[in-house]
């Protein structure tokens, strides 16, 4: 064989960094042989390094370059788990809850106050699909601001979702027609609080490991404040100043509280396009997760039945219109301190282990809440519910969090978030057809409890 002969061309490289969309398209072994088959007659050194600088910066670009990765798991000692700007996204994670749930699970005053005003006219289901909206929206819009966040685009569409938020506020008090309260309060309330709730559990999982069960519990307790002020601010403003000025006030307070969130809550770690695009449904293949997912799907279709309805329920048993009103406030109060609770005792028993027995016992409280026969044992009913009912809420993303890694937890928590909304917006909804055809709320309890 004829040996190689040294001229002035420089030796036979892997394409340019100009060239990196055909680096991309080659295989990784291609620049791997042409590294490894050196001409017979070594070139000189200073060549030797430049070649191997040159094939160094191709190989570093064509990494970056690539749009799919395999998912990776981040190391456990790799978290904060704590300090000032850890805790401070943890306190506008609660400021994200009272702006959101805290809100949306107010539903009941505004239930109870249509039916008995404004859409009189209306069935109890026909004004609940209202609420039912809201809470799926909160949801289903996780599955594509969960991949949104995993791609780096998170301060976007936060921000556009709490204007919207503030702007569907501020409309509901110049709504009077059902289709106009189902278009502000409903879809425009609904979807603004998706934007801004979904990316919630992700952050938490970019900054806490081992101590996330304690960070959820902090923020979902944000859920509880939220659903407790709200209808008390409400129950007293609406005699006063009318029911208009009523929302517009509370538009200003949800002005200040997302302003906080949008000055705390950050990423932390880099975007990364993990593979299996907007939905992937390879992650189905995990039982587990699969698994996690219908049992949220039915529990959602009876979860907010009871708040819901108690104030109707108090009203129809007697209760003084003014007690009834303070209905979903005594369940978000009790909730903060499950909220609470299961947050502190999740990282040491699991999630799951407080999880499973407080969700039963939300069951059994469910099915029991239309045979209580005066307000003291109602009130009873509502307090408990709230605290078993609150722990479950808390933590309800805290287990999809270790379905995979953290590149991937936003798109996990928006498949998961949407399959749930499915059952949220078909719940209430049912109940008060139920309760349409039968009068009373006992079969509604056992349709909620099943």
């Amino acid at each position: 064989m004829s040996s190689a002969v040294i001229t002035d061309e420089k030796p036979k490289l892997c394409p340019s960094i100009s060239e990196k969309s055909s680096v991309l398209k080659q295989s990784d072994n291609t620049c791997d042989d042409d590294i490894e088959k050196p001409s017979r007659e070594e070139p000189s050194n200073d060549k030797n390094s430049d070649r191997d600088t040159v094939i160094d910066a191709v190989l570093k670009r064509k990494e970056e370059l690539v749009e799919d990765v395999p998912e990776q798991r981040i190391p456990d000692d790799d978290f904060p788990d704590g300090g000032l700007r850890a805790w401070l996204v943890v306190f506008g994670g609660a400021c994200n809850c009272y702006a959101t749930f805290g809100y949306v699970n107010s539903w009941g005053i505004f239930q109870a106050y249509y039916q008995e005003t404004v859409l009189k006219e209306y069935s109890p289901s026909t004004i609940a699909w209202i609420g039912s909206v809201q809470y799926a929206l909160v949801f289903l819009p996780g599955l594509v601001v969960g991949r949104l966040f995993d791609l780096g685009y998170f301060r976007s569409v936060f921000l556009s979702c709490s204007i919207l938020l503030i702007v569907a506020t501020f409309l509901i008090a110049e709504c009077t027609q059902y289709w106009q309260f189902l278009l502000c309060q409903g879809f425009a309330v609904g979807l603004a609080c998706g934007g801004i709730f979904g990316p919630s559990g992700a952050i938490v999982a970019h900054w806490f490991k081992k101590r996330r069960g304690r960070a959820l519990g902090f923020i979902a307790m944000g859920s509880s404040v939220g659903g407790t002020t709200l209808p008390i601010a409400a129950k007293n403003l609406i005699p006063r100043v009318g029911f208009p000025w009523t929302i517009r006030i509370i538009g200003f307070i949800l002005l200040f509280v997302v302003g906080i969130c949008n000055l705390t809550m950050k990423r932390r770690l880099p975007p990364v396009n993990v593979k299996g695009g907007l939905f992937n449904l390879k992650a189905f293949k995990d039982p587990a997760f699969s698994i996690y997912c219908a049992s949220s799907f039915i529990i959602f279709l009876g979860l907010y039945t009871v708040l819901t309805y108690v104030n109707v329920s108090a009203t129809q048993l007697g209760s003084s219109p003014d007690l009834a009103f303070y209905f979903v406030a005594f369940a978000n109060a009790s909730s903060m301190f499950g909220r609470w609770m299961s947050g502190l005792l999740a990282d040491s028993i699991g999630h799951l282990n407080i999880m499973i027995p407080f969700t039963l016992f939300a069951g059994i409280l469910t099915y029991a809440w239309p045979f209580t026969h005066s307000t003291a044992s109602l009130i009873v009913v509502t307090v408990i519910y709230g605290f078993c009912s609150g722990t479950y809420v808390s933590l309800l993303t805290a287990p999809i969090m270790t379905f995979g890694g953290e590149g991937d937890v936003g798109r996990r928590i928006g498949m998961f978030m949407t399959i749930t909304a499915l059952g949220a917006v078909a719940g209430p909804p049912i109940s008060g057809a139920i309760n349409a055809a039968t009068g009373g709320f006992e079969a509604v309890g056992l349709y909620a409890d099943t």
